[in-house]
């Protein structure tokens, strides 16, 4: 009996992470690609009407992509950013249409400024925050609000682990610091591990 082909490839997903996560875990930060679960109540928060230009940081294989791209108006200006060059191949294999630049977030003003986009209505964050330390936390903050607008929306995930590990909740101080709004969705129990949702406006 032959596999179906959606499970053959949610295996490969999750095998690619597992090789990147063991190779870097600063960089690729989780074990498992996000569930569908997850990706929806990412996406279900997004201000879409008022939202012409949208940023995907961390896309990975496109867990949050595939949602965000099926939510998305067609005159919403969609850019993804992705350091890991092995994952951004998977990613252009998966979605071929969608725009992806292999480039750290830190570069983020730099980007923008390529594209002629002169300001970001949302940015969708598929990065492991928990585990980066103090300074990049900070780094890729600031490189944020150069490009991110007044009443802009942020979003992203963490793990429910990351309510006890300090650099999960210096991360979480540093969203209240940032953003004049944060908010904490439900716990998506069907996520390997368990998350939730940071949504947060500018």
């Amino acid at each position: 009996m032959t596999a179906p082909a959606s499970l053959i490839e949610s295996l490969g997903q999750t095998g690619k992470f597992v090789h990147e996560f063991l190779r870097d875990p600063n960089v690729t930060g989780a074990v498992a690609p996000s569930s569908p679960f997850l990706a929806r109540t990412v996406a279900e928060w997004i201000d879409w009407p008022n939202t012409n230009v949208l940023l995907e940081w961390g896309p990975g294989t496109g867990s949050f992509t595939a949602e965000i791209l099926k939510h998305k108006p067609d005159d919403c200006c969609y850019l993804a950013m992705e350091i890991n060059a092995e994952m951004a191949d998977v990613f252009h294999r998966r979605f071929p249409d969608a725009d992806i630049c292999l480039e750290s977030v830190a570069n983020v003003e730099h980007v923008c400024k390529d594209e002629c986009i002169e300001e970001v209505d949302c940015i969708v964050s598929g990065l492991p925050w928990a585990v980066f330390s103090d300074e990049m936390q900070t780094e890729f903050m600031e490189a944020m609000m150069k490009v991110l607008r007044r009443g802009g929306q942020f979003t992203t995930f963490a793990y429910i682990h990351g309510l006890v590990v300090p650099a999960g909740q210096r991360f979480r101080r540093k969203l209240n610091r940032y953003f004049s709004e944060v908010s904490r969705s439900r716990i998506v129990w069907p996520n390997i591990p368990p998350a939730f949702v940071y949504r947060c406006r500018r």
